[in-house]
C-alpha cells in the first residue's frame, strides 16, 4: 500500500541528508565543510481515521495537514450507554 494522501497528494519523496564537520567562520572557525551525502526520503505523516464518504462511514489513510485543513469530516460520537431496564 503506497504512503500517498488522495486528499493533499502528499506521498513519499527522495532526497539527501548532508554531515557537517568544522566551526562556523562567524565563531572564529574557518567554516563548515561538508564530509558525508547520504540518500535519504521523506515521508508524510499518514493516518488512519473514520471519515464520512459518499455518505457511509469508512477508515482512510490521510495526512495529518488534510485532517488539520478540514478537508475531512470525522463521524459525530457515539453516545450509546446500555439499558437501565435490560440490565436489572
Amino acid at each position: 500500500m503506497a504512503r500517498l494522501c488522495p486528499f493533499t497528494g502528499k506521498r513519499t519523496i527522495s532526497g539527501r541528508s548532508y554531515t557537517h564537520r568544522g566551526k562556523a567562520k562567524y565563531l572564529g572557525g574557518v567554516g563548515r565543510k561538508v564530509t558525508g551525502i547520504v540518500n535519504r526520503k521523506f515521508k508524510p505523516n499518514i493516518q488512519k481515521v473514520r471519515a464520512i464518504v459518499d455518505g457511509r462511514i469508512v477508515r482512510i489513510r490521510v495526512s495529518a495537514k488534510a485532517i488539520r485543513m478540514g478537508l475531512i469530516t470525522k463521524p459525530p460520537k457515539r453516545n450509546w450507554k446500555p439499558d437501565e431496564a435490560g440490565a436489572a
